[in-house]
Order: structure tokens, then sequence, then C-alpha cells
């Protein structure tokens, strides 16, 4: 199973789209490693600055209709290739949601004031965040501020993020 922890990478804005993750103009490397340096490169964001902010991050936590756009699952595979496997948000687009978990990471919603909260509370702090899966929290930390927000995901989701995606899931059950 991949990691669910790690530095968290806040980004404040919603309908942050598949091509803004991941430009169209990569779509034609021959490897996920190759997309590595392009994610979000497009992102325009007040204060956000690429690579920078992206490096030893592991978690992105955002607001709404994360991965709007097409449909491709480049945008899960750049995350992936840099080490964020979890993203956090109040929704997202359909596809990318199942695209994230087919991939055996993780898109997981929480409602808007959770969201604003955690903004509120540690949007501009070194903030670290622990998925503890047997009590389906998550464990935010910045210096001696600590919250735990519990979180959902179902069965079948944490069956393809146990397996590391769909395509391992598939060969232990056909």
């Amino acid at each position: 199973m991949k990691q669910f922890n790690g530095r968290v990478l806040f980004l404040d804005r919603s309908d942050i789209n598949t091509d803004e993750i991941i430009p169209a103009k990569y779509l034609t490397e021959n490897s996920r490693e190759a997309l590595r340096p392009y994610l979000l490169e497009d992102l325009k964001l007040e204060g956000f600055t690429h690579p920078g902010d992206i490096a030893d991050r592991g978690v992105i936590i955002t607001r709404e209709n994360f991965g709007c756009g097409s449909s491709r699952e480049h945008a899960p595979w750049a995350l992936e290739v840099n080490g964020i496997n979890l993203v956090i948000a109040e929704n997202f687009a359909r596809i990318f949601r199942q695209n994230m978990y087919n991939c055996g990471m993780m898109a997981v919603e929480l409602p808007a004031d959770v969201i604003d909260s955690l903004f509120d509370k540690f949007s501009n702090k070194n903030t670290v965040l622990e998925t503890d899966f047997e009590k389906s929290v998550f464990v935010l930390t910045s210096g001696d501020l600590k919250v735990e927000i519990p979180f959902s995901v179902s069965e079948f989701d944490m069956e393809l993020v146990r397996s590391g995606g769909w395509v391992n899931y598939a060969d232990r059950r056909y």
C-alpha cells in the first residue's frame, strides 16, 4: 500500500482542472516518471511557486471540484510520481476521483466547513498529515497544534487502495 502521510500543500482555489495538474502538452511522454517535473506547472494561484512548493509534499488539501476537465489518468499519475497519493477536497470531478482510486490513491471528500477550518488553522504553516486507517482519521500537526479529522471511504475504494489500484485488485480477484 502507498503512503498517505506527509507535508501538506494547501491549494486555496476551486476548479483546479486536469490541464493545470498536468498540462496536455506532456501527455505524449512515454513514462509516468517523465511527468514528474511538470506537475502543476500551469497552475495560477497567488502565493504558489512551481516547482518549489511541490517538493517533499505528500498530501494536497484544496477546495471544490478538483480534477475537473478531461478524463485522462495522467493527472493522478503526475501526482503519484511526485509522492502525492492523497488529495482532500470538498468534492472532485467524478472521473478524476475514480482514476485516483483506480491507481491505488485516495481522493477524500470533506465538508466545506471542515476544509475552511483546515485552511484557517494550517494553511500558512509547515503542516504534516498522518492517516490512521484503523480509526479512519487524519491527524494534522503543525508545531503544538494538532487536529484529528474523521473521514470515510467506501469499502470498495479502500480495497482498491489496499490492493494498490484496480489492476492489482483485479489480478487478486479474477
